[in-house]
């Protein structure tokens, strides 16, 4: 069955961010994807970021995070 495995390319070996269930000396086939992110990539990524949201949520969330108030402490 397919496993997919997140690791990290170091000293010439694939090293997994997380253990594997996988017995010593077992051959396997890697399909290798690159997670660097590109500027393309991250703007889809950000136009990503309200898919499911009602537009009630997404007023919400924009109340939020264009209220300047909570940008920093007023020492009053």
């Amino acid at each position: 069955m397919p496993k997919t495995v997140e690791a990290i390319f170091e000293e010439g070996v694939f090293k997994p961010i997380s253990r594997v269930d996988i017995s010593e000396h077992k051959k396997v086939t890697l399909i290798i994807e690159d997670k660097s992110e590109e500027p393309s990539d991250i703007l889809s990524l950000a136009s990503m970021v309200y898919n499911g949201l009602s537009s009630e949520d997404i007023d919400a969330v924009e109340k939020i995070a264009f209220d300047r108030s909570r940008f920093s402490r007023n020492s009053n």
